[in-house]
């Protein structure tokens, strides 16, 4: 396989698996440096690639993978999502100061979530993967998948209500 084929098959995937990434290990050089090495290993791997079903499943999973070994090594137990691909232009200045502290909170209660529920939360709804393409890339079960994420989403819901209340209660 030449260089022209091989980006061919990794492009159309490339910027979501940076994102992954990003969102795992938050800075972006250790994330462009992850992402290099994961597209290192893919092109090591380049003669074998035509036997895998999906090239981006076997990618995501490689990254996320790395990025867990790299937190591993790291010590570190946080990971942090940031969803900032949400961009119109014809918001009001207010709107759009209300989108971003809504962000920042939507933000704030996913950090708190459990790991899995965190990348399948960030799978599924912002990168908008399917459940079988998750199922590859995180080797877990559909009804896995299913419960961490229903779990998540009802949790970020919850919490979203508390603070949209301010904390107050009915009487």
């Amino acid at each position: 396989m030449k260089e022209a084929e091989f980006m061919q098959i990794i492009t159309p995937f490339q910027d979501k698996m940076f994102r992954v990434i990003r969102r795992l290990l938050v800075s972006i050089d250790s994330s462009e440096d992850a992402c290099q090495e994961v597209l290192l290993k893919l092109w090591n791997m380049r003669s074998k690639l035509s036997s895998y079903r999906s090239v981006e499943a076997l990618a995501m999973t490689m990254a996320k993978n790395h990025c867990l070994d790299i937190l591993k090594s790291k010590h570190s137990q946080e990971l942090i999502l940031v969803h900032s691909n949400y961009d119109n232009r014809e918001m009001m200045v207010t709107d759009r100061i209300d989108l971003e502290d809504s962000m920042k909170m939507v933000t704030t209660i996913i950090d708190t979530l459990p790991e899995k529920q965190r990348l399948v939360m960030q799978l599924k709804d912002i990168e908008q993967y399917d459940f079988d393409e998750i199922e590859d890339m995180l080797e877990m079960s559909y009804s896995a998948i299913r419960t961490n994420l229903s779990r998540a989403r009802q949790y970020v819901k919850e919490e979203l209500i508390k603070m949209h209340n301010y904390g107050l209660q009915k009487s």
